[in-house]
């Protein structure tokens, strides 16, 4: 057995142990608390250029026992401009547990994904504009940009690709930006149009403490 088909093995069984054990799910530690987040995402052509995306992300909290937060997005998505842009609008529902108990908000969101190729890397960048339309609170806009970049090589029959990004946040209402995520992680084939993506997550807020996560 050469030492090639070795490490691909072992890659395999690591990465397929991680989906079994924690499937398309995020993982954060807030203060302390041991948290999951999964997130599962469709999407459907209508045409070359049209397709219907929806995601569904619930979270869970004080050590992943209790669910605090869940959001449901469904929007569209457009490439028929240009090869090298996305267009998409959206909208999500958030249901999120306060010191006051479960609060709703509506955040319908505007999205354009510039893409291109530099030295064999894969660059995205895309820009968010969201509409938060909270219970209980003032409505604001909020403006998120997260720049990531695919490296230009994958490994194992999963395709394995790892990628880095990084997304801030401005917030409209406080006139400032209050929140930065770096992201590092990869991304695999598992079988067909079925993909999934392991990372890690390192998050700074103006208002909060700094957290980390694995996801």
């Amino acid at each position: 057995m050469s030492n090639l088909f070795k490490r691909e093995c072992i890659g395999i069984l690591v990465v397929m142990l991680s989906m079994v054990l924690f499937p398309g799910a995020s993982f954060a530690f807030d203060d302390g608390d041991f948290q999951y987040w999964n997130t599962e995402m469709a999407s459907w052509k209508i045409s070359d250029d049209l397709k219907v995306n929806l995601e569904q992300e619930p979270r869970f909290g004080d050590n992943a026992v209790n669910p605090y937060y869940n959001h449901t997005d469904i929007g569209i998505s457009y490439s028929g401009l240009y090869d090298w842009l996305v267009l998409g609008l959206n909208y999500r529902y958030v249901n999120e547990e306060k010191s006051s108990g479960w609060q709703e908000e509506n955040r319908p969101h505007l999205n354009a994904a510039v893409k291109f190729e530099l030295a064999e890397f894969d660059f995205s960048n895309r820009g968010r504009l969201e509409y938060r339309n909270k219970e209980d609170a003032d409505n604001y806009f909020r403006y998120r940009n997260k720049l990531a970049i695919k490296f230009p090589f994958k490994f194992t029959v999963l395709e394995i690709q790892p990628y880095v990004a990084d997304e801030l946040f401005y917030d409209f209402g406080s006139e400032r930006l209050n929140r930065n995520r770096f992201y590092s992680g990869v991304i695999l084939k598992l079988f067909g149009d079925l993909s999934g993506e392991v990372y890690y997550v390192f998050e700074r807020n103006k208002s909060s403490s700094t957290k980390n996560g694995l996801m």
